[in-house]
């Protein structure tokens, strides 16, 4: 990082526009920043802060707009600081605006405008500056980025504050860790620690909730078992607990065990009365049963007694209908005949009408024979129809082999055709291919000589622009030199003047009786008189002003007339003699072939594929070709063989057909015919058989109806009965004998007449009996049930208890691991003997990084006196790791800083400063600090110490690095050449550099 410029208004002491050329002061490699107490050195590092990061360091930290503002500032000046910078390669221009409280534009009183922040970059190419952002926050993360650095490491690193270290170096190893710790931002060790004490916490908490989990799972065992277990008191975390709560849960489930057996006993015994008295219960139940039974069926016999006339006559006609059922199977068959005769002699009519008048008065022999004989030639015709369908099938199968030919015919061609044009195909993709490649080539070379030629052709153009600043600013600082020298030209002129005529200026001030300023007299009798031209002091001072003004107008022309020659060195070393033009010409050649080169070496992938589709498509024609060969030899063969087949079918269909049309035609008068003729012999031989069957069922019904005793048949026909009337008929009948039965059956069985001579039965009392056995056998099975219960929910309890006891042993494991690690890393633990928190082992670490940069100019400080070591002793109870010593090479000694003498703690606390910039800057990404400032603490050193300091921070310039010392010892001013001073005054500070340009 280099900082090239900074412009600060109405900020802090500087009540007016200020600015600062650092890099005429870094042309020098070593500069002083001084000025007397108060009149605002360290402000011109806050501004270069603030600008950074907007906010300054230390306890002037806060950034507002209130703090910042001058005091001495104008009301209508708004607080400004811009600085200028190289970092990362980057040249870029920041601006910050505080926000300020202004006058209103009309009316009384002030309106607050907010702060405004802008970034832009400077364009090497065109010359000119772009805007970048005005977000303060995405500002703030690019400067970041490119910095590596935090506000407080910028300020100690960049910022050398020589009081903090002198603090850093006496300091304990507290005050220490806290330094480092914000330098080096080790608080992702400290949130490692934090972590695990987190997890600690976390892992013993979940302990805890498995422990008061099996805690209450005891209690819940102790419910259950009714306050048989004995449960000891113990608490969550208390050693021993899974096994007390095992063995009390053991125990309870023993007791609920022999519980449980006891209960099953009982209710065994109540199951046992219970079942004798339900016997009782029955048997008395049976009693009164037979009791009723018997008195029911008397009852039931006297009715049968009332009814029984109706029943003998309907058991005479149920006799009757009984006779005429002998006759009823004749009379069904008889007319079942006739039925069938008439239908049959219907049938044979309509099967007759539908023959030909040649079977008219044929027999069903005959219709049979010649059906007989059309079934026959019907079945030779299936081998006909076979031949026919094949042949359908040749037909179809000649067609394919034509257009199979046909289209093999096409292949071939196509195939030759194509393939005749392969060599000059693949010759011509191949050679685009090549072609492609070699332009691919050509763009890889053109790509490297693009940049260079851009960025000389951006230099010539700079070259020309600054050519003309440079014609310009050469006039510009000519004609503000002529200016300066007559303007001091009439200054000088004018004092002369005044001093000519000063006696008639001090005349003017005599009063008589006064005494005289030059001679003491008190008595004036000839002073001097002004003549018209006479030249006061107001006329000198306007001179005066007058020169000066011009004198600054020449200091600013000639500056800018240097800054316009060595930006137009540099820009003509870069682009050479050669002309704008020619270079233009030449870029434009370069980037147009570079285009053309580029867009034929994008055709090398169309052209690789096109080429490797054409392989594939030769390949697939070329197989094709072979394949539509083959097949027309095999189709040859095959033409035959159908030719042959089809003169054979062809014969075999010709005798088939006869008169038809087709087999199928044929096919279809012969199954008609054989169906006709079958159903005509079938008609006329049910016609015959059922004429038969009438006769011999009018017989058999006359005979039947005379052996039932019956004169007619008629009178054998009204004696039937139908189906309902039947059933009813018998249903009554059947009823009365079941009844008469059922009555007899009842008065005759032994147990029952024996129960209606027995006493009545007392089945009150004996259900009574039985009730009370169930209720007892009911209090048992609750009993055994709750005993069952209370064994289920110790046993479910216990499995529960013994899987959490499983499942917290893993974590009782990782709650001691992690205890372990946390307070290993807190340092507290046993095992870190030097109680080295995890944090403090890392600053440990960086600490000794410092030492070991800080001793290298120590040792040139100090003539090689002193050594600075990293320490890991303790102090005190504290913890360790962050001790500093020096080691003295005069005495071989080791001994504690704070033993260090007022200038040897200045240069130790420098070393270790620098030590420490140097450690933070690699720690930053390796960010180059091309500007640092030292401040103060120089006046504690000796003539020879302070030449040793100051070789050792002029060796700092090398590879172009400059120190800004911020000092107001005198002696500096001798020995540093190139001065920034602070002048201090009642309208406020202003800034004048020196021994620069």
């Amino acid at each position: 990082m280099r900082l090239h410029r900074l412009d600060i208004t109405a900020f802090g002491p500087f009540g007016g526009s200020q600015s600062v050329d650092f890099d005429d002061l870094s042309a020098a490699g070593l500069f002083l920043l001084h000025g007397p107490t108060g009149a605002g050195k360290t402000s011109v590092l806050d501004a270069v802060c603030y600008a950074l990061y907007g906010s300054v360091p230390g306890a002037r930290h806060g950034g507002q707009g209130a703090t910042l503002r001058s005091d001495h500032a104008s009301a209508t000046a708004r607080t400004e600081v811009t600085l200028e910078l190289t970092v990362a390669g980057r040249r870029l221009e920041i601006t910050r605006q505080p926000p300020w409280e202004r006058p209103k534009k009309r009316g009384t009183g002030t309106t607050l405008e907010k702060a405004q922040t802008w970034l832009r970059e400077h364009d090497a190419g065109t010359g000119t500056w772009r805007d970048r952002s005005r977000s303060h926050q995405e500002i703030g993360e690019e400067i970041f980025q490119l910095l590596g650095m935090s506000r407080e490491q910028f300020c100690q690193v960049v910022l050398l504050p020589q009081g903090d270290f002198a603090r850093f170096l006496r300091a304990d190893a507290e005050a220490r860790g806290k330094l480092l710790g914000r330098l080096f931002d080790t608080q992702r060790f400290a949130d490692v620690e934090k972590r695990l004490s987190d997890r600690r916490r976390a892992t013993e908490a979940q302990v805890r909730e498995g422990d008061a989990a099996l805690l209450a799972d005891a209690h819940r065992m102790q419910q259950a078992a009714g306050g048989a277990m004995d449960l000891p008191a113990l608490k969550p975390g208390e050693p021993g607990l899974a096994d007390a709560v095992l063995t009390a849960a053991a125990l309870a489930r023993a007791g609920a065990r022999e519980q449980l057996t006891i209960a099953r006993c009982g209710l065994s015994a109540a199951e046992s009365a219970q079942a004798a008295a339900d016997r009782t219960l029955a048997d008395v139940r049976e009693l009164d049963r037979l009791q009723r039974r018997f008195a029911q069926a008397e009852e039931r016999a006297a009715l049968l007694e009332q009814r029984s006339d109706a029943y003998h006559q309907a058991q005479a006609r149920m006799e009757r209908a009984r006779k005429a059922e002998t006759v009823a199977p004749a009379l069904e068959l008889r007319d079942t005949a006739d039925t069938e005769h008439r239908t049959a002699t219907v049938a044979e009519s309509r099967a007759r009408g539908q023959l030909p008048a040649t079977f008219a008065d044929a027999g069903a022999a005959g219709l049979a024979a010649a059906a007989r004989r059309a079934a026959e030639e019907l079945g030779g015709l299936e081998s006909a129809r076979r031949a026919e369908h094949r042949l359908t099938e040749l037909t179809g199968e000649r067609a394919r082999l034509d257009r199979q030919e046909r289209a093999d015919e096409d292949v071939l061609q196509e195939a030759d055709a194509w393939l005749a044009d392969w060599d000059a195909t693949r010759a011509a993709l191949q050679a685009a291919v090549e072609s492609a490649q070699q332009a691919a080539t050509r763009a890889e070379q053109l790509a490297v000589q693009r940049d260079p030629a851009r960025a000389r052709l951006a230099a010539a153009r700079q070259r020309d622009l600054l050519t003309w600043e440079a014609r310009e600013a050469r006039e510009h600082a000519v004609t503000a030199a002529a200016d300066a020298v007559q303007a001091r030209a009439a200054w000088l002129d004018v004092k002369e003047q005044r001093l000519n005529g000063i006696a008639a200026e001090l005349a003017g001030r005599l009063t008589d009786g006064d005494p005289c300023a030059v001679c003491g007299a008190t008595e004036h009798p000839a002073p001097a008189r002004k003549d018209a031209g006479h030249v006061d002091r107001d006329t000198e001072e306007r001179a005066l002003a007058a020169y000066q003004s011009a004198d600054e107008r020449r200091t600013e022309a000639d500056r800018a007339l240097g800054e316009v020659q060595r930006a137009l060195a540099a820009a003509e070393g870069e682009a050479g003699d050669t002309p704008t033009e020619q270079l233009a010409r030449d870029a434009a050649a370069l980037e147009e072939r570079y285009t053309h080169a580029r867009s034929a070496a994008a055709l090398l992938h169309p052209s690789t594929e096109r080429l490797r589709h054409a392989e594939q498509e030769r390949d697939r024609r070329f197989s094709a070709r072979q394949q539509a060969a083959v097949d027309a030899a095999s189709r040859v063969a095959a033409r035959d063989a159908l030719d042959r087949e089809r003169t054979t079918l062809e014969r075999e269909l010709t005798h088939a057909r006869g008169a038809a049309d087709s087999v199928a035609t044929r096919a279809r008068q012969l199954e008609r015919q054989v169906v006709l003729l079958t159903d005509a012999a079938d008609a006329a031989r049910a016609a015959t058989e059922t004429a038969q069957r009438l006769k011999d069922a009018d017989a058999r019904l006359a005979d039947a109806a005379f052996r039932a005793g019956f004169d007619t048949p008629r009178a054998a026909a009204d004696a039937l009965l139908d189906d309902t009337a039947h059933r009813e008929l018998q249903r009554r009948l059947d009823a009365w004998q079941s009844e008469e039965a059922t009555v007899r059956a009842v008065l005759a069985e032994t147990d029952t007449a024996e129960a209606a001579r027995r006493a009545a039965a007392d089945l009150t009392g004996a259900e009574h009996t039985a009730a009370a056995a169930s209720a007892r056998v009911r209090d048992a099975a609750s009993t055994r049930d709750a005993a069952d219960s209370r064994c289920a929910e110790l046993d479910r309890l216990s499995a529960r208890s013994a899987t959490g006891v499983r499942r917290l042993a893993p974590l009782r494991e990782e709650y001691d691991r992690v205890a372990r690690l946390a307070t290993l890393a807190a340092g507290t633990s046993a095992e870190n003997e030097r109680r080295m928190r995890l944090e403090s082992y890392v600053l440990a670490a960086r600490l000794e990084q410092v030492a070991a940069a800080a001793t290298v100019r120590l040792q040139r400080m100090s003539s090689g006196r002193y050594t600075l070591v990293h320490s890991d002793d303790r102090s005190g109870r504290g913890r360790s790791g962050l001790g500093l010593h020096v080691v003295d090479a005069w005495t071989g000694r080791e001994r504690d800083t704070s033993t260090l003498s007022g200038g040897e703690t200045f240069f130790a606390s420098l070393a270790l400063a620098l030590g420490l910039a140097d450690v933070v800057t690699d720690e930053a990404g390796g960010v180059r600090l091309d500007t640092l400032f030292i401040d103060e603490g120089f006046g504690s050193l000796d003539d020879q110490t302070l030449d040793e300091v100051l070789d050792v921070l002029d060796s700092l310039r090398e590879r172009d690095r400059s120190v800004g010392i911020v000092s107001h010892v005198a002696d500096l001013r001798r020995r540093i050449h190139a001065q920034l001073e602070v002048v201090k005054s009642r309208s406020g500070s202003t800034l004048r550099q020196r021994g620069v340009g």
